[in-house]
């Protein structure tokens, strides 16, 4: 079992910025893949960004070169610096750990954070 709480989540003017953060209560995130997730109202919950153990990352196509995707093993946080934000970007936007091969998948989430990009 694994906590995860993020935060950094607000209100925030259309190409503005904020950076999520998600603690983890594992003494082993090192070794955990990660994953921000965002479910915006009447759609599926969709996969933003990824970052392995190792620290490889994945983007959506739709957040390419705007979002970021980090981690501090120190600090047992994954980051998620977002940039250029746009009013689709309006979501909840969860952490995960992702377990599995050949493709990860979430298996256990933080509570969310709101994320609203409007003018």
């Amino acid at each position: 079992q694994v906590q995860l709480v993020e935060s950094g989540g607000g209100l925030v003017q259309p190409g503005g910025s904020l950076r999520l953060s998600c603690a983890a209560s594992s003494g082993i995130f090192s070794v955990y893949d990660m994953g921000w997730y965002r479910q915006a109202i009447g759609k599926q919950r969709e996969l933003v960004a990824a970052i392995t153990s190792g620290g490889r990352t994945n983007y959506a196509d739709s957040v390419k070169g705007r979002f970021t995707i980090s981690r501090d093993n120190t600090k047992n946080t994954v980051y998620l610096q977002m940039n250029s934000l746009k009013p689709e970007d309006t979501a909840v936007y969860y952490c995960a750990v992702r377990y599995g091969a050949p493709t990860p998948r979430p298996a256990y989430w933080g509570q969310g954070t709101q994320v609203t990009v409007s003018s």
